[in-house]
């Protein structure tokens, strides 16, 4: 039986979760209850079944595009990245520069490393095991194993997403390629916009928080409005720009908060220091009105001792 192992809380142990989304609700320390197999399974096949069958589009676009079948499901095969796949088929069907949309294509797929590194932690595997796990890091399956409260059911979502997803995505790639002639004019079918759409279903209720969502929505602005004006891929890639210049941004703002509140403690500071100010000008008063007092009590106090004095002078004169 398969180790069932809960992902420490601490996000600096390897294997870590975090308990709540960035940016989310929730204290830091909540534990999530395990997850069956069962749904952990139905949710991977649903993934993989719909993800999968998105080959079809590529083979119809590939071929169209001028690669021959062979090309096409040698590059199901080894590139198996739905997004690279189509950047490069999209270049090449664009009349760019073999060498230009493999570097496109190359660049796209440097994402998965990224994932390569977070899912390494969670899964764990056998370094075996390793080298033909990381073929199937892609979107779809990290998409599936980040959210899974065990090691076990992470391994579960993985391990069924990939495969389903691999299986079933050359399979249908096979079958659109040989079905690209019977289709006629591919372009006219809009097939190349089917494994985007199903990346951006999986992608939406993963940004949670403002940033996530305004990086997303200035990615889409760029590569939009870039798109009439350079070349097939070029657009996707510069559109990752909008990530440091959201980060740029946020720090201009909050340094321009932190500056305003430094003022408002500089002003309060000044407006301390007035109040202490004429405080001591109030207590020095104070101190200058008693010496007066003092003086006059003592005035008083000469005058009637002279008195006293005077009044004998002329009791003994009298006697």
């Amino acid at each position: 039986m398969a180790e069932q192992t809960t992902f420490p809380e601490s996000t600096g142990t390897p294997g870590a979760l975090p308990a709540g989304p960035p940016g989310g609700p929730g204290p830091a320390t909540e534990e999530r209850p395990d997850k069956p197999d069962a749904a952990v399974v139905r949710d991977a096949l649903g993934v993989g079944v719909a993800v999968g069958l998105s080959g079809f589009a590529f083979g119809v676009t590939s071929a169209g595009s001028g690669l021959s079948l062979l090309q096409t499901c040698v590059l199901s095969l080894l590139v198996f990245t739905g997004a690279s796949q189509f950047a490069l088929v999209g270049a090449l069907a664009a009349g760019g520069n073999p060498y230009t949309a493999a570097a496109g294509a190359f660049f796209l797929g440097i994402r998965n490393a990224f994932y390569g590194l977070r899912l390494s932690q969670l899964l764990d595997l056998p370094r075996a095991v390793r080298p033909f796990a990381a073929h199937w890091v892609i979107d779809e399956s990290t998409a599936v194993t980040l959210p899974q409260p065990t090691r076990r059911a992470a391994r579960i979502g993985f391990t069924v997403t990939g495969l389903t997803l691999y299986v079933l995505w050359n399979l249908t790639t096979l079958v659109g390629a040989l079905g690209a002639e019977a289709l006629g004019d591919t372009d006219a079918w809009g097939l190349d916009a089917a494994s985007p759409a199903v990346f951006l279903a999986l992608l939406a209720p993963m940004l949670r928080s403002t940033v996530e969502r305004v990086t997303a929505a200035l990615a889409v602005v760029l590569a939009l409005t870039l798109l009439p004006v350079l070349p097939a891929g070029v657009p996707v890639l510069l559109s990752a720009l909008a990530a440091p210049v959201v980060l740029f941004l946020m720090g201009r703002a909050k340094g321009s908060s932190a500056g305003g509140g430094g003022d408002q403690g500089r002003g309060d500071s000044g407006g301390h220091g007035n109040r202490e100010s004429h405080g001591a000008d109030e207590d020095r008063e104070d101190y200058g009105a008693d010496e007066d007092r003092r003086a006059d009590e003592d005035r008083r106090a000469d005058e009637d001792r002279g008195n006293v004095a005077e009044r004998k002078k002329r009791g003994e004169r009298s006697v």
